[in-house]
């Protein structure tokens, strides 16, 4: 059981990463998952309630147990990572407000995990989704309101959320396009002419009239398009064209990132385009483009 007090703790945290971090919902949902989950092992653990005063004393020792714990349960390296860091977070913050003193928790090691590399697709595959996806209904309108959303996908380097998130304000698409990504995070994006002739044709064949303050893309019975909707159609596609499993929706922002990268884009101007917060989460696109050079090289080079 987590005493009142400690609980009200957890609940403020939440609060001001949401107000201050921006953090989305599902983030804060992780958040608070992560943080009761170390704090119901701490009460076990320990024995008593978990109040502000024994989580304050929680030593290395503690935290070792708990990491094993976790371990033992079947918890990956990357989600304990994860969860540790929600629970730095918490501490950071607690200590601060409280004042004592956090080392045992702040000091505790992250796991190490291989950090999975970005998928995307070649160039010709890209395009090729965005054309058979287009063949998928036999709906005009709905044909080429999939076409649009993928081209936004890989045209804009947009998230799915991000793209279903376009209102009838943003049509017709303007030059550059300010959208609002994870955390609240704003950022500037050009359009390319493909998305924009892509987008203005789903528009003119929509049944559907779109207010200034709704999404544009729907359903096929006027409810907004829903994610699922689009991961379907692509499923639909790739198997057609023989594509891994791995081509989705978020492999065509990858796709746009790697491609970008590969013909000398700058590192720095993608992470503004793609609205990554750290640098480091955009340098994942070096190693797969590495990766990429070093096939080629393989393949063309003559066996000694």
């Amino acid at each position: 059981m987590i005493a009142p007090a400690l609980s009200d703790a957890l609940g403020a945290w939440l609060a001001g990463q949401r107000a201050l971090a921006g953090a989305a919902d599902n983030t804060l949902k992780a958040y608070q998952t992560d943080v009761l989950g170390f704090l119901a092992f701490m009460t076990e653990h320990n024995g008593g309630a978990q109040g502000l005063a024994p989580i304050a004393r929680v030593t290395v020792r503690d935290m070792r147990a708990w990491m094993a714990h976790e371990r033992g349960r079947g918890v990956g390296a990357r989600s304990l990572a994860r969860s540790l860091s929600a629970v730095k977070s918490f501490y950071r913050w607690l200590s601060e407000r409280e004042g004592f003193e956090p080392t045992a928790v702040l000091s505790t090691r992250s796991p190490k995990f291989q950090r999975k590399l970005p998928r995307p697709l070649e160039v010709q595959a890209a395009s090729a989704m965005i054309d058979t996806v287009e063949l998928q209904s036999s709906e005009p309108w709905v044909a080429a309101r999939d076409a649009a959303v993928v081209t936004l996908l890989y045209g804009c380097g947009l998230r799915i959320s991000e793209a279903l998130g376009l209102t009838g304000a943003d049509v017709p698409l303007p030059q550059v396009l300010r959208i609002v990504g994870k955390g609240g995070k704003e950022r500037i994006v050009p359009v390319i002419d493909s998305a924009r002739d892509a987008v203005n044709a789903y528009v003119r064949l929509c049944p559907y009239q779109v207010p200034a303050d709704e999404p544009i893309f729907r359903a096929i019975r006027g409810g907004v398009l829903s994610p699922r909707a689009i991961q379907k159609v692509m499923e639909q596609a790739r198997l057609q064209l023989g594509l891994p499993a791995t081509a989705t929706p978020h492999a065509m922002r990858h796709s746009f990132a790697t491609h970008l990268l590969a013909a000398g884009g700058d590192l720095r101007a993608i992470q503004e385009l793609l609205g990554h917060a750290s640098l480091s989460t955009t340098q994942a696109y070096t190693a797969v483009d590495a990766a990429h050079l070093m096939s080629v090289y393989e393949m063309a080079h003559p066996k000694a």
